[in-house]
């Protein structure tokens, strides 16, 4: 008697995300896929391999690099690439500066984060990509949750969220025009707790910075941001040793880091089932406007 199997949440949304990334490799010619060094990425690269096994990946990992990484997440994506056999790609955002595409911020509270946009989307002119696969999730902030599976960009590189396409029955639309392109959000339907708990089962080994350890911070509006070359204190600002962990990885500029003690994956997923506070809610540069990711999107950040 054969007995009906019943998928688990976690192996439901493994399927759905192997089936988006399949059907890009079927639908566009030039995909890819974008790798900060974050968890997210780091969940799609897997599922990528997953859906390929035992070939290796059909399309290369970009990165736009904006020069102000934590050096643990290079040493990660290094390892990785080589492990995998990947092709990869590095945009950098310093070299937008040194060509005049981006004018770089000054003060105490410039970023880079918000300089990748341009670095992004000449990336992907020069390499003529028509599909950017990238590590969204639409629990992550208001505007990522009005994105679709299969997000189309205009020929400027430019996100319309009245002007989206209908995915009904997981049939997705991704035909475009001469100089358009999508961004495809494999991993949309996921929760940071199914990430963690995704990761956990799969055993995906991650950069250091994500378990707890000393670092020099120092506090700014609540949040505490690393001791970095390029990082100017304000007035009344000061470093200190605290015991931290990431719990969202981008730019050191505008990356918070969590006071914190978790030194496992399981302490990291009890720790998150406590908190009250969302995963952005210490990245600096959401907190620029209110509707600052969204705005940023609309220009063509992913």
């Amino acid at each position: 008697m054969i007995k009906n199997y019943k998928l688990t949440h976690l192996e439901e949304l493994e399927y759905e995300s192997i089936y988006v990334i399949r059907e890009v490799a079927a639908q566009f010619e030039r995909p890819v896929l974008l790798f900060s060094g974050g968890k997210d990425s780091i969940v799609m690269t897997h599922l990528a391999m997953k859906a390929f096994w035992p070939a290796k990946l059909p399309f290369p990992l970009l990165h736009i690099d904006t020069g102000h990484n934590f050096e643990e997440t290079i040493v990660y994506r290094d390892n990785l690439v080589e492990k995998l056999g990947a092709r990869l790609i590095v945009g950098l955002v310093q070299e937008s500066i040194n060509t005049g595409r981006v004018k770089e911020e000054k003060g105490p509270t410039a970023s880079r984060n918000i300089l990748q946009t341009t670095t992004l989307l000449d990336t992907i002119e020069k390499y003529k990509f028509d599909a950017a696969m990238g590590g969204g999730r639409r629990d992550e902030e208001k505007a990522r949750a009005k994105e679709r599976f299969f997000s189309h960009r205009d020929e400027f590189g430019q996100w319309d969220p009245k002007n989206q396409r209908p995915e009904l029955w997981n049939i997705f639309n991704g035909r475009k025009n001469p100089g358009e392109h999508f961004r495809v959000f494999p991993i949309s339907n996921w929760t940071e707790m199914d990430i963690w708990q995704y990761i956990l089962k799969e055993n995906i080994e991650l950069p250091e910075i994500y378990f707890t350890h000393q670092r020099e911070v120092f506090n700014r509006d609540g949040v505490w941001l690393a001791k970095a070359p390029f990082m100017t204190l304000k007035e009344g600002e000061k470093y200190e040793i605290k015991t931290v962990r990431c719990r969202t990885i981008g730019d050191i500029s505008c990356t918070g880091l969590t006071l914190s003690t978790a030194n496992s994956l399981e302490e990291i997923i009890d720790e998150i089932a406590a908190t009250r506070v969302t995963e952005r809610g210490g990245r600096a540069d959401d907190m620029r406007s209110e509707a600052a990711m969204e705005d940023r999107k609309k220009e063509g950040y992913f």
